[in-house]
């Protein structure tokens, strides 16, 4: 099982107990008098079975409080993702914080920000870069790209994460539009892994027939779930962090009541992803302080009082259109305050131009920038060992710890050292030619493209896979979507 990191400290909280209180009982008598629109009758029915006032016309199921409070009760403080190798499986949960690599929806010219379709050849070492990175842990649906070249926007999902399932032996996040759920399921089970599936909410308030179909086929399968409610403060959500917490709050809290109504103590995993609204412009606006502090809170929330595995979205995307500066303002601060308030799994590695692009240059570099922080959340020992009042005595106030047996020891393990930013001085950075970090990270790129080989498929799995892709073919065409 990978490690991940393990933070050693509490996490940080940014609200006081009457406050975490008011929002609960806030989103509680949303889901009591306003309700939530599941657009499905099956779900409608197991709901009303289970104690919600259902209007089967304009689909809406008004919850109980006790029912919400019960659902929560039921959701394990952790849970496993089993990999098609063991050794790569994780347990979400607790205080161990894992990295996702994040997508976009085309590929992304490191040099000139222009993107273009991905070719299947760069899907697929898109997906081999990530496999070599140690701190890329978990894929999520279609990454590295949205779109594929020559492949029918209805198959981007199957073929995406049979991709993954060839080229990495790390768990993934199955998807949930146009009954992608179904090839999905199957392509994980021949190759005798779980996928997190993926059900996620549509702001505000509500929940697609395909996701509560993706519920029920997933949970049908016994893998756990990945829950999400994207949506934008002054948008879909309130425009105040309070007001879109409520509101973001009562919708998730609304999936894990569907999803213990299915399968009562199926894990689940909560994603935040509330995006801020550029009110001069219209587009979202990634990277800012409101973002920060909502999941923040909502951290403190689901880590502390609801005990539920937490992921974190916000620093996957940046609104530059190239890798630069503002790339890491932007991306950097959120990433840092999701792993110091207690978030599981943080959405980071390759992201570029608000979701529209990605570029595994720019993971290879969030590699560092994960280590670094994963190196932060698991503190230092202070013991009488990692003290060593003797040798400070020995050195006194005329010698150097240079050349002490305890530097020599714990200088690898007391910092990380990363492994692509320029650490060299001046005359080196000259006589090596003055390297850019993006032109180093191509060469490490181009390294694991070289040398990584992630471990095959058998050939029985291999045909398998193609068998299920070649069934979903024909199942969408007689659908009329190919």
């Amino acid at each position: 099982m990978q490690r991940g990191f393990k933070r050693k400290f509490e996490p940080i909280k940014i609200l006081s107990d009457s406050q975490i209180e008011q929002i609960q009982t806030s989103s509680l008598q949303v889901l009591e008098e306003v309700g939530f629109k599941y657009d499905s009758d099956k779900a409608l029915k197991l709901l009303q079975n289970n104690g919600c006032i259902v209007d089967y016309e304009k689909k809406i199921a008004k919850i109980p409080p006790n029912l919400v409070e019960e659902s929560i009760k039921k959701t394990p403080s952790s849970f496993m993702v089993r990999s098609r190798d063991p050794e790569k499986s994780i347990r979400l949960g607790g205080n161990t914080l894992y990295f996702m690599n994040s997508a976009g929806a085309r590929y992304c010219d490191v040099d000139t920000g222009i993107v273009t379709m991905p070719t299947l050849k760069q899907n697929n070492e898109g997906v081999i870069v990530s496999d070599a990175l140690d701190t890329v842990h978990v894929f999520p649906s279609y990454t590295p790209y949205f779109e594929i070249e020559n492949i029918p926007p209805v198959m981007s999902c199957p073929v995406s994460c049979a991709q993954r399932i060839r080229f990495s032996t790390k768990p993934n996040r199955g998807a949930q539009p146009s009954d992608t759920f179904i090839w999905e399921t199957q392509i994980a089970q021949a190759v005798d892994a779980q996928l997190m599936g993926c059900v996620e909410g549509a702001a505000p308030l509500s929940l697609s027939e395909d996701a509560c179909n993706a519920a029920f086929h997933y949970l049908g399968a016994d893998f756990p779930i990945y829950i999400a409610s994207g949506s934008i403060m002054g948008g879909s959500h309130p425009i105040t962090i309070a007001g879109a917490s409520v509101s973001h709050n009562a919708e998730l809290l609304a999936i894990i009541v569907l999803l213990q109504c299915i399968k009562p103590g199926c894990g689940i995993i909560a994603n935040n992803f509330v995006s801020a609204m550029n009110m001069a412009t219209g587009d979202l606006n990634f990277g800012t302080a409101a973002i920060a502090m909502h999941q923040m809170a909502y951290n403190q929330i689901w880590h502390l009082m609801y005990k539920i595995p937490i992921n974190n979205t916000g620093s996957a995307f940046s609104n530059s259109k190239k890798i630069d500066y503002q790339t890491a303002a932007e991306k950097l601060p959120l990433a840092m305050c999701s792993a110091l308030s207690g978030s599981n799994l943080i959405v980071l590695h390759g992201g570029v131009t608000g979701e529209l692009a990605y570029n595994p240059v720019l993971a290879v570099i969030d590699d560092d920038v994960a280590n670094t922080i994963g190196r932060i959340i698991e503190g230092f020992d202070i013991n009488d060992e990692m003290i060593n009042i003797d040798t400070i005595k020995e050195v006194g106030s005329t010698g150097t710890f240079l050349s002490a047996k305890q530097t020599r020891t714990l200088w690898k393990t007391e910092d990380y050292m990363p492994k692509i930013f320029d650490k060299t001085s001046y005359q080196e950075w000259l006589a090596g030619g003055k390297k850019t970090i993006i032109e180093k990270a191509k060469e490490r790129m181009e390294d694991i493209l070289a040398n990584h080989k992630p471990k095959p498929l058998t050939d029985e799995q291999d045909r398998e896979i193609d068998r299920i892709l070649k069934e979903a073919t024909k199942y969408y065409e007689k659908k009329g979507l190919i």
